[in-house]
């Protein structure tokens, strides 16, 4: 579903986003539900796909193995990428952060906060992807889930300012081979 999206800009640095007619819109932006029967990896695939020159994930779960996939492949094409995972991703079933962080992606773990519980992805600083969905197993086949591809320079450059946030509060991803290993929950 494609929705085109006017957004203000507010003193404060926020985004206020509302529905418009405008001939030159700020941003347009695609949508995916789970249980509306739409595939969502295979929509954020597209978009990791699509990269021509930088991919920035946060991620925590990260257990679908067409975006680890899709994310490795954009790598070798020569797409500069970095990932940032919650410190319990490696401990998640099925956990594809071993893979990214062996084919040579910067990978980093957010310590800091409870819980990394950012589900993002900006494309070429000029998409975002976002929403409930985690990349993982479970929420494509479980859970009632959305994913958002806004497409706006703007947005991608609040996002990108987070994710370096978020790095400079990180460290590097390390395999934990004997960390008991727990179910996708999310």
């Amino acid at each position: 579903m494609r929705i085109v999206a006017a957004a203000l800009l507010a003193a404060s640095g926020s985004i206020i986003c509302a529905e418009a007619e405008a001939t030159a819109p700020v941003a347009a932006a695609d949508v995916c539900f789970t249980l509306a029967r739409e595939d969502c990896g295979s929509f954020a695939v597209a978009a990791i796909d699509a990269a021509r020159q930088s991919l920035l994930i946060q991620a925590y779960n990260f257990t679908e193995p067409r975006i680890v996939a899709a994310i490795i492949a954009a790598h070798r094409r020569g797409v500069s990428v970095e990932v940032i995972v919650d410190k319990i991703t490696a401990r998640q079933r099925g956990e594809g952060v071993d893979a990214v962080a062996a084919a040579g992606i910067p990978t980093f773990v957010d310590r800091t906060p409870r819980i990394a519980h950012n589900k993002v992805m900006v494309i070429d600083g000029e998409t975002v992807l976002t929403g409930s969905f985690n990349w993982s197993v479970s929420a494509e086949r479980y859970n009632a889930e959305n994913l958002l591809a806004v497409h706006s320079t703007v947005l991608a450059r609040y996002y990108t300012a987070n994710f370096s946030r978020r790095r400079a509060a990180s460290v590097t991803y390390a395999p934990a081979a004997t960390a008991p290993a727990q179910e996708d929950g999310e």
